[in-house]
């Protein structure tokens, strides 16, 4: 298992560290990344090998979903509308990297304008996951969980709308980390659903998760919704410290350990794990949480009213794919989104035009921001009485590729994720062992607003126990 650390205290020197990975890439047969960064990565690495850096993580490399933009680079987010655009300016969260001294190797892969959840809808064709190359890696960041998982690089850079980092982060049997709405900067993030959208990690260990929190979290004037919040500095030790679980309260949802709901096997694991946590110190309190079918409603008329609204700008005039054969100014920007999106992106689109339209917006969106204002309030009264809250990340293990074509049920794969974009409370996904096949199961630690360190101490602590 690759680390931040393998690479520090690595004798080899950054140019060949880089040009390792960069053939590893050409090689790869899990399709994880679309692109790479061949100069700036060989520039960077040539820097650091020449000269002694006091950056904390000089030469240690890092992939970049294909929705986060890098200067000069191609940003295509898995869509043809985007092909062959490249980036004017470099996202906030990736500045930060390049201060810390990472050196970003290329674009991961994803569900289109990350709308998904098993990375079978991008234009570049489906992820493999690397536990299994027959089953789908988890969406939309699957190409980033799959490229840490497959030991391509020891992190890389996701984003997290309804569960797209935790989600392929339990599927492929690593750490995923989404952070609270507002701690990391979404500039240079290419928007899907602006209130829901966060930056995140996905590394192979929960160490390296919450070294990378705190180099891309910060209030950004760059981003209007980022908050001026000091950012907790986390070094966590390489062994676990238990004794941190004395006395946390951890709260369990009694829903989601129903086989009505979730697989068997997740709920054997979930509270085997829970077992342990109770033995250690930990007090384990059951939850009344009901809302997970409302929350998956609001998410799926809020999430595509707000992608209607974002995707609008993609209409061939000013940048990307354009269809040459039309005629009219009119027929253009319809071809070109007719050719240019793919089946979910529009999908989302025509649902979302729905309902905003005049005589459906108080029916649908309205009521569901009500709804979600509830949805935030339950959180508040929740962690009066726990610390965290423990629950499985996932309702399954990774399914096969091509299984799961019905939407519906496709959409039902982030009912446990959903509600914490929807409140904008952080949750992290950690390993804790394989089900009957063999295949990952994650847990997901959920914190209070901007009690990262809390999630991720728990988290930490289960992943000592393993």
């Amino acid at each position: 298992m690759k680390t931040l650390y393998t690479y520090l205290n690595s004798n080899q020197g950054c140019r060949d560290t880089v040009d390792s990975i960069l053939k590893s890439v050409q090689s790869d047969n899990h399709n994880a990344m679309v692109g790479t960064y061949d100069q700036l990565a060989k520039d960077l690495a040539d820097y650091y090998d020449s000269t002694k850096s006091d950056r904390p993580f000089a030469g240690v490399p890092i992939a970049i979903k294909d929705n986060i933009c890098v200067k000069h680079e191609l940003v295509t987010c898995g869509s043809r509308i985007l092909s062959g655009y490249q980036s004017p300016y470099t996202a906030t969260a990736v500045q930060k990297l390049l201060d810390a001294g990472f050196i970003p190797i290329g674009r991961t892969n994803m569900d289109e304008f990350a709308m998904g959840s098993s990375n079978e809808t991008s234009v570049y064709g489906p992820v493999k996951n690397p536990v299994d190359p027959t089953r789908v890696p988890g969406g939309s960041s699957g190409g980033s969980a799959a490229a840490v998982a497959a030991g391509l690089v020891p992190a890389a850079l996701g984003s997290d709308t309804g569960g797209s980092i935790r989600q392929p982060a339990a599927f492929c049997g690593v750490v995923g980390l989404k952070p609270t709405y507002g701690r990391v900067s979404r500039y240079g993030l290419v928007a899907f659903a602006s209130s829901l959208d966060q930056m995140g990690p996905i590394t192979n260990n929960v160490s390296d998760a919450a070294a990378l929190f705190s180099i891309i979290s910060g209030h950004d004037m760059a981003d209007a919704t980022t908050v001026n919040q000091s950012v907790p500095v986390m070094n966590l030790k390489t062994e676990t410290s238990i004794n941190a679980l004395k006395g946390t309260r951890i709260g369990v949802p009694k829903a989601l350990l129903s086989d009505t709901v979730v697989h068997p096997d997740i709920i054997q694991s979930t509270r085997n794990t829970l077992d342990q946590l109770s033995q250690e110190g930990a007090e384990i309190i059951e939850l009344d949480m009901q809302f997970f079918d409302e929350a998956v409603a609001m998410y799926y008329i809020l999430a595509p009213a707000e992608a209607a609204s974002n995707l609008s700008r993609f209409d061939g005039v000013r940048y990307g794919y354009r269809n040459q054969a039309a005629d009219t100014m009119q027929t253009m920007m319809k071809t070109t989104r007719e050719h240019g999106f793919g089946h979910e992106v529009k999908r989302r689109i025509m649902l979302g035009n729905y309902v905003l339209s005049s005589g459906y917006y108080d029916a649908y969106y309205g009521k569901a921001q009500r709804m979600r204002g509830q949805l935030c309030q339950h959180y508040i009264d929740l962690f009066e009485s726990v610390d965290v809250i423990v629950s499985p990340t996932t309702p399954t293990t990774a399914f096969k590729i091509g299984a799961n074509l019905d939407p519906l049920q496709m959409y039902l794969a982030d009912i446990a994720t959903i509600p914490a974009n929807l409140a904008g409370v952080p949750a992290v996904s950690v390993p804790i062992g394989t089900d009957s096949q063999g295949l990952p199961i994650g847990v997901q630690v959920t914190g209070k607003w901007f009690d990262e360190a809390a999630a991720l101490t728990v988290a930490h602590a289960i992943e000592g126990l393993q």
